[in-house]
């Protein structure tokens, strides 16, 4: 599968770990940065993770920054990502369930390197349920072709 990783400069040591997981276990990493510790905006790093996923260039996206708030919400103004802040496995795990999330944000001043990597691997073996929940991904849709309403 091909995974698209962004970060910020907070986010950039557990996004490289995570990049790395995602390599070692046969995965195609698209790393759309940062590669640097110095300070950068996180919304242009979510936009990129956030297009990837968007435009097929990558099936889904992983976003770091330091607490996954700010990546979540830039992520989430791209058309058709569906981004969700996790902070544990069983949340990661429900975002793709039941939210079809087709990204997975993370903060890396919130939560350590282990649990992080196994939220990945979660929502990674994780599939969207259907049923009742699609009833609601149709609505999600539709707020985002008229903008505003249900």
């Amino acid at each position: 599968m091909r995974i698209a990783v962004g970060s910020d400069h907070a986010g950039l040591p557990l996004k490289e770990s995570l990049a790395t997981q995602l390599a070692d276990g046969g995965h195609d990493v698209l790393d759309l940065g940062t590669d640097r510790p110095d300070s950068v905006d996180y919304p242009d790093y979510a936009a990129a993770v956030g297009v990837a996923v968007a435009s097929g260039r990558a099936e889904l996206g992983i976003c770091c920054c330091g607490t996954g708030i700010g990546v979540s919400i830039a992520a989430n103004k791209v058309p058709g990502v569906r981004a969700a802040l996790a902070h544990d496995v069983t949340t990661a795990r429900l975002a793709r369930q039941h939210n079809d999330a087709n990204v997975l944000c993370l903060g890396a001043r919130t939560i350590g390197p282990l649990v992080a990597s196994e939220a990945v691997a979660a929502f990674l073996s994780a599939t969207f349920a259907g049923g009742r929940h699609a009833r609601r991904i149709d609505k999600i849709r539709r707020l985002e072709e008229k903008g505003s309403g249900v």
